[in-house]
């Protein structure tokens, strides 16, 4: 199984002798491996695994501890993240175990697979018998290890310490770790596990709130929150308030103090490219390229209508041909002439030939005929076309009557046709009439009309927005009713509303008794007056938003600063376009102000992250209370000499907030020590390494036959630390 690692392996394994005990600090945030008696652990890595695909070969890699980020972009993390054998405290996923002692043995020099060193092992406090069985069976059966010795963490420090004279015998050690904290009391130099307490937050939680903050905070950068990052800030920049209100206080007034204490981050920004105007001779490069193309179209157009003309000229000379053919034809044979050109009659034939004439003057642009003249032939190909419309009816049969319905619908279909048509004619005379006046009053004052137009724009634009807003709330002004919270009445139109009225009368009186609607003639006009449209129609075109349409239109053609509003959008400038504009590089500044005291919190009030327990300070009194004896004398020595260890420790502000939180909570005039341990982070594997290096360990730890012997001694086995 290969393993990737930025730690170096060590070569001395085998100048040790069998009988000096390996020494492991298994902690949730990092592994401490190294020999007994020694005052620095060999090998420190991150107590997580993970195991990624490599993108080339695909091959499935375990990486045990700090990740390489030079390595790391060769493996597919995506499917895998970092995996913890720890649950808070306690050991669970022994197969995670198995891959981190793997590692640990292979780093510390080991070439076979038995481990022929007795072993010294850290745990929590109160480690349950299933995990420490699982682990003593992991390390016989595995490791082929002749003794194994458990012990706690905590003690292993305080112990160390106590050596040093930092702490006395009688003392109580706090221990906020990576998940849990724990306290454990001291009396004659031995730990009281029954007035141990424990609280399931540590350092990570405190990380991780920090993450969420910060997340939330800037939601823009919330991928370079990431959880390596979060930890250096918080090591960095947080600290613990003496009074946490008062500190609240002082960043919500902004005060000079709380000024100082704000921290900044600036991300890397790179600012946008400056748009530069293009030159006068780009603009009169695209100018020209423009007319070139203009030019090119205005060739084609008059190519295409030199074509039509001339396409529409000899059809013209064709149909003259064939008119004058017509002229020499007799009358018996004209039928059969005019069947083999195509056309039914004479009438037709000219009416084709007046037709292809005014569309050729119209090509051309020639003035039209006079109208009496087409009038007349359409009159005369009327008569030839509808030749039973001024027949009187008694003297027609049943299927010339069917025929005359027939004609007279086709010729007012047509004639509705043409006056439509007529219509769209003049409208388009009109609109180019009043866009010639328009553009007559630009050329006169430019900057008059353009002042115009936008406020003509302005005006039709807050009609219609109105008019939706109407729509959309109803016309109740009595001020119960805000935009969004309206009924389904208000929101419909005023015809809308009159149908609805029409169908609840008619409910109400048929309401009672037997139905009988629709017996009478007079409940059918019901229908008629919902099915008819009153004032306002919601399907009838607005002339309104028609003349919005053209005011942008024309808006755009004449401003180039002109930006038309989206649909739905207000006048005012919107919340949407504040958002969108380019980020500045004030906002990649990182500002790091309440959070630096906000976080750390959590050790003393853990319910700001949801979690129902108490603080450190709170878990030192109960810790007092749960001694067995309620010795006064006791209680003053516990209290004189409380020692600070683990990593959160090191939050500046732990050693005044702890004294002035345990001073609350014990009777006026106790005697309250807090003192940081030396190291507070490698103190616990030093005790441990000087607890190991005696000459009587082994007497504490025990082999694999004592192991067999069952769980309930197992539950019973601890070791003394007054040997250290």
């Amino acid at each position: 199984m290969p393993f990737v690692s930025k730690i170096r392996r060590q070569t001395d394994y085998n100048v040790f002798p069998s009988s000096v005990p390996i020494v492991i600090d298994n902690g949730a945030s990092y592994f401490r491996i190294g020999w007994a008696g020694e005052t620095e652990p060999r090998v420190i890595f991150r107590n997580i695994v993970q195991r990624p695909r490599h993108k080339a070969t695909g091959e499935t890699v375990t990486i045990v501890g700090d990740q390489d980020p030079a390595l790391m972009k060769y493996f597919d993390c995506t499917r895998s993240g970092p995996r913890s054998a720890f649950d808070s405290n306690v050991v669970y996923q022994f197969e995670i175990m198995e891959y981190i002692l793997d590692f640990a043995f292979d780093r510390l020099g080991a070439n076979g697979s038995v481990i022929d060193h007795p072993i010294l092992i850290t745990e929590c406090v109160c480690n349950p018998v299933q995990s420490r069985s699982k682990m003593a069976e992991l390390l016989f059966e595995t490791y082929g290890v002749p003794a194994v010795a458990f012990g706690v963490d905590a003690a292993f420090s305080y112990k160390y310490n106590q050596l040093h004279g930092i702490c006395k015998k009688d003392g109580i050690v706090i221990c906020p770790g990576f998940t849990t904290t724990h306290v454990i009391p001291f009396v004659d130099g031995e730990p009281v596990y029954k007035g141990s307490c424990r609280t399931n937050i540590g350092g990570y939680h405190v990380t991780d709130y920090l993450k969420q903050l910060l997340s939330l905070k800037y939601p823009f950068h919330s991928s370079r929150f990431t959880w390596e990052k979060a930890e250096d800030l918080k090591l960095e920049h947080c600290y613990i308030s003496p009074d946490y209100a008062s500190e609240v206080r002082k960043f919500q007034e902004g005060t000079k103090e709380a000024e100082e204490k704000t921290r900044y981050w600036q991300l890397p920004w790179i600012p946008p490219p400056i748009e530069v105007p293009p030159s006068e001779e780009e603009i009169a490069r695209k100018a020209a390229i423009r007319e070139k193309q203009g030019q090119r179209l205005r060739e084609m157009a008059e190519a295409k209508r030199s074509s039509k003309i001339n396409e529409m000229e000899n059809e013209l000379r064709s149909l003259h041909f064939l008119v004058n053919q017509l002229d020499q034809v007799e009358e018996d044979d004209i039928p059969s002439f005019l069947s083999d050109t195509g056309y039914a009659s004479r009438q037709e034939l000219e009416s084709t030939v007046s037709k292809v004439t005014q569309s050729l003057k119209k090509a051309r642009g020639e003035p039209k005929d006079e109208p009496e003249e087409s009038e007349e032939n359409n009159d005369s190909l009327n008569n030839e076309k509808y030749p039973l419309l001024n027949v009187p009816d008694n003297m027609l049969t049943p299927e010339q009557l069917k025929d005359k319905r027939r004609q007279i619908f086709l010729k007012t279909t047509t004639e509705g046709r043409l006056r439509a048509r007529q219509k769209r004619n003049e409208e388009e005379l009109e609109k180019e009439r009043r866009n010639q006046l328009e553009e007559e009053r630009r050329r006169e004052n430019p900057e008059f009309y353009l002042e115009e137009m936008r406020a003509q724009y302005k005006e039709v634009l807050e009609r219609v927005e109105q008019k939706k807003r109407l729509k959309t709330n109803g016309s109740s002004t009595n001020g119960n009713h805000k935009s969004g919270g309206v009924g389904r009445g208000e929101r419909l139109s005023a015809a809308q509303r009159e149908r609805m009225r029409l169908l609840t009368t008619a409910a109400f009186d048929r309401g009672k008794g037997e139905d009988t609607f629709g017996s009478r003639d007079e409940d059918w006009q019901l229908y008629k007056l919902m099915s008819k449209d009153h004032d306002e129609d919601d399907e009838r075109p607005d002339s309104d938003e028609a003349e919005l349409a053209r005011l942008s239109s024309r808006l755009q053609e004449i401003d180039p600063t002109f930006v038309q509003k989206a649909e739905g959008e207000s006048s005012q400038t919107s919340g949407e376009a504040q958002r969108a504009r380019p980020l500045t590089e004030e906002d990649y500044k990182i500002v790091i102000g309440i959070e630096r005291f906000r976080c750390p919190e959590i050790l003393f009030h853990p319910n700001l992250v949801g979690i129902d327990q108490v603080g450190l300070d709170e878990m030192s009194g109960a810790s007092i209370r749960r001694l067995p004896n309620g010795d006064r004398e006791l209680e003053e020595r516990l209290t004189s000499s409380i020692l600070m260890t683990g990593g959160c420790s090191l939050v500046p502000g732990m050693k005044e907030r702890l004294e002035s939180g345990i001073r609350m909570i014990r009777p006026c005039g106790s005697t309250i020590y807090v003192v940081g341990a030396m190291d507070p982070v490698l103190d616990a594997w030093r005790g441990a390494s000087a607890f190991a290096a005696d000459l009587n360990f082994l007497r504490n730890a025990f082999t694999k036959i004592d192991y067999e012997k069952g769980e309930d001694w197992l539950r019973r086995y601890h070791i003394r630390y007054n040997n250290l």
